[in-house]
């Protein structure tokens, strides 16, 4: 489990990526194309192609937390993607 402070910042990726990518892949990947620090304390949410599968992770100030989870078929429905954005009510 991930103990999320107040205030912290949680990004999800809107745009799928390689879910066999580890936690030295996933930081790179924030480093690069997000332009963010992995280990600054936000949590970053990445999904599936399928969107099928999600990968959390986060910096925990020890170190890296990445946590897998298998969205079950017609359970979960991720909202819709307007102008890149996910909007989360």
């Amino acid at each position: 489990m991930i103990a999320a402070s107040a205030g912290v910042r949680i990004m999800i990726a809107t745009r799928p990526v390689d879910c066999r990518k580890g936690a030295d892949g996933l930081a790179a990947l924030v480093r690069e194309q997000l332009h963010d620090d992995p280990f600054a304390g936000t949590i970053f949410v990445f999904r599936s192609k399928r969107a099928d599968r999600l990968k959390i992770f986060a910096w925990d100030g020890s170190g890296l937390v990445l946590l897998w989870k298998r969205l079950e078929h017609s359970v979960f429905r991720w909202p819709p993607i307007s102008d890149g954005v996910m909007r989360l009510s």
